[in-house]
């Protein structure tokens, strides 16, 4: 009986455990520069895909992400591109040895992001939506 009793209480544990790891972040947020046109969501993925270099007006837009292991940057990924981590990964690394693209610029945090997004309106980023700020620009949130 105590050994059903451990099961159990493990059980509930790693469900509950796992609920909570989902609970990370309510929304992800896209971000742009205040000065910036939105763009809609086709747009965005082309770009943080690297297959277009430009906002819906012309303007150039470079893709910024957050550092590996990010549970945002995991969440964008996967929900967004619809990559893991290592497929975007493994997709950049073609892109930028055959020479057809330059890797995203890096964030160190969500912060850092805002901050970069803030200051440059060619830039392109990512975050959870309780961190942005009148800074930045939402265009797309999911």
């Amino acid at each position: 009986m105590k050994n059903i009793t451990q099961k159990l209480l493990t059980g509930a544990l790693i469900v509950l455990s796992l609920g909570g790891a989902q609970q990370v972040f309510a929304e992800i947020a896209i971000i742009v520069h205040p000065s910036t046109s939105a763009a809609d969501a086709k747009v965005i993925k082309r770009i943080f895909l690297g297959k277009v270099k430009a906002f819906d007006n012309g303007a150039p837009a470079s893709p910024i992400e957050l550092p590996e292991g990010d549970a945002v940057r995991s969440a964008f990924n996967s929900s967004f591109l619809k990559k893991s981590d290592a497929q975007m990964k493994s997709y950049w690394g073609r892109l930028v040895f055959t020479g057809k693209a330059s890797a995203p610029e890096k964030a160190a945090s969500a912060d850092d992001m805002i901050a970069k997004v803030a200051a440059n309106p060619d830039y392109i980023g990512y975050v959870d939506a309780s961190k942005v700020g009148d800074s930045v620009k939402v265009v797309h949130s999911f």
